[in-house]
């Protein structure tokens, strides 16, 4: 199997599917509010039940991946997500969009067989830079993709709605003819469990060197991210008085900075400092940007706050992810990332429900300095935690 071949199509494969997503990123809010008459709580269940299906399906995924090979669950799960915003596009009540997110909840829970799929092709030493692609393709696909979605809610929330679901058919199509399978330690005689919590599975991930407190690290990362998920379209909207296409430019920036990070700095950064250093940093920059989103003032000032949030997650999710792979045994690196990705989702179901509410019930600030505060809680967990040890591949002092 040709690696960097393969690299190449599980980053296109990602990335075209992941410009449908972002299409819907910066107008699903304002749509719900304004069209749907949804409130600002209802906005973050819906957001959430997104990542609650994600919650539900990822670690299952990342099982019969292990099983049957990962190619077979990209493929299909891409289809369910083209399914997803055609229902979308034709959405006109919150039951409606509710479903609509559900079930693109269960086709995006393939993220965990795709960073597997990374594992599977690339050494250790270059596990960062391999999962640093995930990253860009998520990126590249938060710089087009709410750009796109923007200009076509000019012309009607169904139009974005339709050209989401044509660039998931895309990938879908793609993925089926061009790429290869990357399982070489696949067991079809292996018996799949489609427990929600696989209890042995999760106390063997937590007895492996490091992967527990990197899993509990990236859970409570994501988390604070996911306070803004549903409610930094409503600030922009609300009070930054952006429109929609401003809005899909905000978030174009901060996919474009993502994109850079993780496309190409991450690898300079990976070959001059240590991990350790990295979580430092890139956690310290995810803790002022999320604190200091709701007082940027104006287009530029959040522009720029926007930013330092996005160099610091740039840094953050490959290293982390890439670390958990570094520590698990090659033939379980579906069901551990899986499993990851499983506790992650959990991170943005409540995120999003706390985010809504705080918006609503505690003013427009409450979930960019919830996020804030648990990035602190993070940063010294790691300071204190992760201590540089002789033998840990990764955490040597910067």
């Amino acid at each position: 199997m040709n690696r960097k071949a393969s690299l190449s199509v599980i980053f296109l494969t990602v990335f075209i599917d992941l410009m449908g997503f972002g299409i819907l990123i910066p107008i699903l809010p304002t749509f719900a509010s304004k069209d749907l008459g949804v409130s600002d709580f209802g906005i973050g269940i819906i957001v959430a039940i997104y990542s609650l299906m994600q919650f539900l399906f990822n670690p299952i995924f990342g099982r019969i991946s292990d099983k049957i090979g990962r190619r077979p669950i990209i493929t299909v799960s891409l289809l369910f997500t083209a399914t997803s915003y055609v229902i979308f596009a034709f959405a006109n009540s919150f039951w409606i969009l509710f479903f609509s997110r559900m079930l693109a909840g269960i086709g995006g829970s393939n993220l965990g067989v795709a960073q597997a799929y990374i594992a599977d092709v690339t050494e250790k030493k270059n596990r960062s830079k391999g999962m640093g692609l995930i990253g860009a393709a998520f990126g590249l696909g938060f710089v087009f993709g709410p750009m796109i979605g923007g200009f076509l809610s000019q012309y009607g929330y169904s139009f974005a709605g339709l050209g989401a679901a044509s660039f998931s058919t895309m990938a879908f199509i793609f993925s089926l003819l061009f790429l290869p399978e990357s399982n070489l330690y696949k067991d079809s005689g292996k018996k799949i469990s489609f427990k929600l919590i696989d209890l042995p599975d999760v106390r063997r991930a937590f007895k492996l060197p490091m992967v527990g407190i990197l899993i509990v690290i990236f859970f409570i990362i994501v988390f604070s991210m996911a306070n803004i998920y549903g409610t930094f379209a409503l600030l922009g909207y609300k009070v930054y008085h952006l429109t929609d296409v401003q809005n899909g430019y905000m978030f174009g920036i901060m996919g474009l900075v993502s994109a850079l990070m993780q496309g190409g700095a991450i690898r300079f950064l990976t070959e001059r400092f240590k991990d350790r250093t990295l979580v430092i940093s890139g956690t310290f920059f995810m803790m002022l940007g999320l604190t200091f989103m709701p007082y940027g003032v104006s287009f530029l000032g959040l522009a720029i706050v926007a930013t330092v949030l996005s160099i610091g997650t740039g840094v953050l999710q490959p290293v982390i992810l890439a670390l958990i792979s570094k520590h698990s045994p090659e033939a379980e690196q579906g069901s551990i990332l899986g499993l990851n990705q499983s506790v992650s989702a959990f991170a943005r179901v409540l995120g999003p429900l706390w985010g809504g509410f705080a918006f609503q019930y505690m003013g427009y600030s409450f979930p960019f300095l919830t996020g804030g505060f648990f990035t602190f809680v993070t940063l010294i967990i790691v300071i204190f935690r992760l201590k540089p040890s002789k033998g840990e591949i990764g955490f040597v002092d910067g």
